[in-house]
């Protein structure tokens, strides 16, 4: 019976992954073709929509990691998409091992995320990035739906490692 339940909690978690990962791509191509194909911002470099007055809609296409690094490295895009693959393949080992409902949850928002910036990243040589928040003229790094989803995913995990198992 508790191998059924985990197979069971296992489908569940990589249909979850399977949808991060469709929504993440559909966001980044919706957003790509609402910037490109709209008249004021269709012959922008960088096109940029404020919707906010803390947020903008951009368009950045980041060649390396977190925050830019690393994005003059020739071969970028095979490195990090090598990677960012074996990352979440991995993951989804500790996944089929995982026999908690909120970890299996976590990990695949973090494996949807990770194999949406790793399409987009083979597809496009880069992964796009569009949500930019500010505060005056100090802008947070621009990024995207995946990288919200493993951030939300590793808050999971790291709550569970620090609150819940103190328990």
């Amino acid at each position: 019976m508790k191998s059924i339940i985990k197979k069971h909690l296992f489908i569940q978690a990589i249909l979850i992954a399977i949808f991060a990962t469709i929504l993440d791509l559909y966001s980044k191509n919706l957003v790509f073709f609402y910037l490109f194909n709209h008249q004021d911002y269709q012959y922008l470099q960088y096109p940029r929509v404020k919707i906010t007055s803390f947020f903008n809609l951009v368009y950045v296409t980041n060649n390396g990691i977190s925050f830019g690094m690393f994005d003059k490295t020739s071969n970028a895009r095979e490195i990090f998409a090598l990677l960012q693959g074996g990352i979440a393949f991995g993951l989804i080992f500790w996944l089929w091992n995982s026999q908690k409902k909120h970890i299996s949850y976590a990990l695949a928002l973090i494996i949807g995320g990770a194999f949406g910036n790793v399409i987009d990243r083979i597809l496009n040589g880069g992964v796009t990035d569009f949500l930019d928040f500010y505060i005056g003229i100090y802008h947070w790094p621009a990024f995207n739906l995946a990288d919200s989803l493993i951030f939300i995913g590793v808050l999971i995990l790291i709550y569970d490692e620090f609150l819940i198992k103190k328990k």
